[in-house]
This record gives C-alpha cells, sequence and structure tokens, in this order.
C-alpha cells in the first residue's frame, strides 16, 4: 500500500528520520519549526536512551528509567515534528520512499529528504550462538539481562560448595575494551569492593575479578 502524507499534498517537503538516538533526535530538533517542511521521526523504541550509561544500569548503579526518556517530550510544542513508533524494513532509493508496516500490512511512504541515524550493534562475527553467553550492551533490556547475571553470580558464589567455583563464578570477563568496555569493568570491581562488600558471609567480594579483553592496547 502507498501512502502520501497530507502534508506532503498541502505541498510541504517530507523530511524523515531513520532514528531516535542522539544524531536523529538532534537531526530533528534542527528542522523543527522549518516553514515548507515536515518532519517525521521513526524509531522502534519510544523513548531516547542516554546509551554512555548503560554501563551504569548493568551494575545496579542507576535505574533503567535514569536514562530513557519519551521521544514525544522532546517536542511538546514543535507542530512540524511527528514521531512514530515503528521499524523500516526497506528504503527504495530510486523511488525515494520506505518501507514500514502498520498491522502487518507493508506500507510505502514517500519522501523528499531522508536521513538514516539507525544507530549501530555489535557483532558475534557470524557466531551469532555466542549472545547467548555473551550479551551486547545496546539496549536497555541488555542492561538489565547483565545487571541480573552479574548480581546472580554473586549469589551462586556464596551457594558454592568449593573454591574454584567460587573462583569461576566471580570472575567476569568484558569483551572489548572501548568506553563502554572499560567503564563495564571499572564498575563491576567497584560494587565488589565497595557496594557488595558487606552483603555476603562466606565469600569475600573484594575478591571478584573483571577480566577485559580487546585485540588492541591502547584505548
Amino acid at each position: 500500500m502507498q501512502f502520501v502524507h497530507p502534508e506532503k499534498l498541502n505541498g510541504k517537503k517530507i523530511a524523515i528520520v531513520v532514528g531516535g538516538g542522539f544524531a536523529g533526535l538532534n537531526t530533528a530538533k534542527k528542522l523543527a519549526d522549518q516553514k515548507g517542511l515536515h518532519v517525521l521521526l521513526v524509531d522502534q523504541r519510544n523513548h531516547h536512551l542516554f546509551q554512555p550509561l548503560l554501563y551504569q544500569v548493568a551494575t545496579a548503579g542507576l535505574n533503567p528509567a535514569d536514562i530513557a526518556v519519551p521521544i514525544r517530550a522532546q517536542f511538546p510544542n514543535t507542530s512540524n515534528i511527528e514521531v512514530h513508533l515503528g521499524r523500516i524494513t526497506g528504503v527504495n532509493l530510486n523511488k525515494k520512499s520506505i518501507l514500514t508496516t502498520v498491522k502487518d500490512e507493508p506500507v510505502e511512504m514517500a519522501y523528499d529528504y531522508l536521513v538514516l541515524a539507525c544507530g549501530a550493534q555489535h557483532s558475534y562475527f557470524g557466531r551469532n550462538d555466542w549472545e547467548d553467553f555473551a550479551p551486547g550492551l545496546k539496549t536497555l533490556e541488555q542492561a538489565t539481562e547483565i545487571r541480573r547475571r552479574i548480581l546472580a553470580a554473586f549469589e551462586q558464589a556464596e551457594n558454592a560448595l568449593d573454591i574454584a567455583s567460587t573462583k569461576s563464578l566471580l570472575t567476569f570477563v568484558v569483551v572489548g575494551a572501548g568506553p563502554t568496555g572499560v567503564e563495564l569493568a571499572g564498575a563491576i570491581a567497584d560494587i565488589s569492593r565497595t557496594v557488595l562488600v558487606k552483603d555476603f558471609r562466606r565469600i569475600d567480594p573484594k575478591t571478584a575479578r573483571a577480566v577485559s579483553l580487546s585485540a588492541k592496547t591502547l584505548l
């Protein structure tokens, strides 16, 4: 099904911005209130996420709501910005249109200008089965899952029956030594020596190790 936006019929140019992260959000803000232009900001989630602090959620330093704000709340008085929850399934550059779905029906929408600010995701280099054992850290869901695993490891170590099992459970490996990886490894070390240090009787949380693995030696 082809859809022509009513503002297009009124003679306005249509700009579609895909992604509500830093790039997409700031692009939409720059285009706000531009005469003759109507902007559709599309994201598969309805919140803008401050990704640099995801490691704090993953280590129980912050709650998810502390780093996520509704995208719509960023444009309360901007008449030419529409925010839509949706997923773009394709782009037809020749026809200048994007492909999406509405109520499970494919929809094609024309644009005059297109900004793709979809962000990035981690890669398992063809070994997607690794994700079950090593989740990435790009979303709130992944952050809360990592937090669950970290805290569960300390609980399981408290119940461990031998030293080897305890040592294994209290060893955390972070793959990647970029800003997120370094901050995450540091936060794990910090909570084990400060936050959790008095919470257990059989284990000493300070003995936990955070191992950072990287293909490069310099950040």
